[in-house]
């Protein structure tokens, strides 16, 4: 049985009990059980103060005194966060669609296309499957026995090739020694092509929506990361679905109709299904909320947030280390090691505090419904102030890599402004002797050894500066007054010049628009001068 597949006990186990009236179906994939899709949503810690870069983690409560209506209230509120929080895991539970663990030995099947629409002119077969080997050996305990790459008038027939074609790739299949499973390296299969290749070739099948889902299970860290890959999941199961119920209609035949209820069985597990999918998507939302809330309170403290982007494996966690010295980040050199957005404190020349974004990392092919299940994350990019797209220089692909991630990023309906001002990083130059950029204004770097790292800060620094509306200023401040203290914590204090003669000071400050009008509120006789 593939995953995915319901078992034909397990669907005449379920029809019988909603003829009877059940509920539900227990120990089904598809249960009808009330799942709440509340989030328990704790208040973040109290903010650092403002100018401090910060710190990673939250999650405490603020302590106050509370009476007693409010204590009440707030032990309700755990009561039912905790009933939330068991709902909620039981709808992470395990999925039917979940590749079985264990080893694989698989064989990669790529569809070459010869001509016509399907072709892309940006990369070659053997490109396309070297990345399909790629994707196979991120996957623990999977190992590639053989690569095939048989020609194709037309990927979207229902066995992709040709008759002749397919018995060829057929016989070798079969005379593969040890093979336990094929990858097809095409976007996705239907579940009857999928179950008929299985039957033809005596072996598991998966297509790139299964191969990446699973990789995307095995990295999921959060439980936002774990329900988007459940909400991709639903077109699968309702495809497995209405392939398996149909099967079961031939075999039983008779009503198709649950006594008493006016809907079919597929209706109703389609039904349960639907339920499950707005479960999901509004505990999506509440931790979208979430996310705006946190944003909310970097806005306050006016810390620019710069957004990290890039093809998958590029090096962004690697160049976010390098240019934050954070000890505690680990890239790891593998497909999606990243699928939860994650800030990272910085510091530019000038010494102004920013938040570096690290995002998950696009593929080509990536199926529609896994980039629209993981729209809720990547619409924090909208709210950066700045883009760096991450480039890795060496890959020989790296031109169809350029070209699929600025795709999403406009399909994403992002600012102009944001898409105008990116910042074009060519990583890994380490690899290439006296590399050299030929795009306009990119620049080269090698994140793992820091070559070009302060050009690119200059060139953040300059960006920020522009998109952000800070000023750049010296202003003269009375060192027995308040005002110093003040613009550490409210600006990015860059120079002190002390006059001891009079009890002065020039400091010179960047300082953003809503804090140089509190500033001149505050202390409207401090001398100003701008550059």
């Amino acid at each position: 049985m593939g995953p995915g597949r319901l078992p034909q006990s397990l669907l005449l186990r379920c029809w019988r009990a909603a003829a009877l009236g059940a509920a539900r179906c227990r120990g089904g994939p598809l249960s009808a059980r009330p799942l709440s899709a509340a989030v328990r949503l704790r208040a973040p810690q109290r903010p650092p103060g403002r100018g401090e870069p910060p710190r990673a983690g939250g999650g405490a409560r603020w302590k106050g005194v509370v009476g007693a209506g409010e204590a009440e209230e707030e032990e309700d509120e755990e009561d039912e966060a905790e009933e939330d929080e068991a709902e909620l895991e039981e709808l992470l539970g395990p999925s039917p669609l979940a590749v079985e663990p264990g080893v694989q030995r698989v064989a990669v099947v790529h569809p070459a296309v010869k001509w016509g629409p399907k072709k892309s002119p940006l990369t070659t077969a053997e490109l396309q499957i070297a990345e399909a080997i790629a994707l196979v050996d991120t996957i623990q305990n999977w190992t590639v026995l053989d690569k095939i790459i048989i020609p194709t008038k037309n990927p979207d027939k229902k066995f992709i090739f040709g008759k002749g074609n397919f018995q060829v790739l057929t016989e070798k299949i079969k005379k593969l020694p040890h093979v336990t499973a094929v990858f097809l390296n095409v976007e996705r299969i239907s579940s009857l092509t999928k179950k008929e290749l299985e039957d033809a070739w005596g072996v598991k099948v998966f297509d790139r929506y299964t191969v990446v889902l699973h990789i995307f299970r095995c990295n999921a860290r959060t439980k936002e990361a774990k329900l988007q890959i459940a909400l991709a999941e639903i077109p699968l199961l309702r495809s497995n679905l209405k392939n398996e119920v149909s099967q079961l209609d031939q075999q039983r035949g008779g009503s198709r109709y649950i006594m008493g209820s006016g809907e079919t069985f597929m209706e109703a597990q389609n039904r349960i299904l639907k339920e499950k999918e707005l479960k999901i998507r509004n505990a999506l939302e509440k931790l979208r909320r979430k996310r705006s809330l946190l944003r909310t309170q970097r806005r306050k403290r006016e810390f620019p947030i710069i957004s990290v982007m890039g093809y998958t494996n590029c090096g962004k966690t690697t160049l976010i280390k390098a240019l934050t010295g954070e000890a505690g980040l680990q890239p790891r050199d593998q497909l999606f090691a990243t699928l939860d957005i994650t800030a990272h404190a910085g510091y530019l020349p000038s010494h102004m505090a920013v938040i570096y974004i690290d995002t998950i990392g696009f593929l080509t092919d990536l199926p529609h419904n896994l980039v629209e299940s993981f729209s809720a994350t990547l619409e924090e990019v909208a709210y950066s102030d700045l883009i760096v797209h991450v480039r890795d220089i060496t890959h020989p692909d790296t031109t169809l890599q350029k070209a699929t991630v600025l795709s999403v990023l406009k399909n994403l309906n992002l600012p102009s402004h944001l898409l105008d001002s990116m910042v074009e990083v060519h990583n890994k130059v380490d690899l290439i002797e006296r590399y050299k950029p030929t795009e306009e204004n990119a620049l080269a770097v090698s994140a793992l050894h820091g070559h070009g790292l302060e050009k690119l800060k200059e060139e953040i620094e300059k960006k920020i500066l522009t998109a952000t509306g800070k000023k750049i200023l010296t202003v003269n401040v009375n060192l027995e007054g308040p005002q110093l203290s003040w613009l550490y914590k409210e600006a990015t204090v860059q120079e002190v010049e002390v006059m001891p003669e009079d009890g002065t000071a020039r400091v010179k400050v960047i300082i953003g628009n809503s804090a140089f009008g509190r500033y001149k509120n505050l202390f409207p006789n401090s001398k100003i001068f701008t550059p």
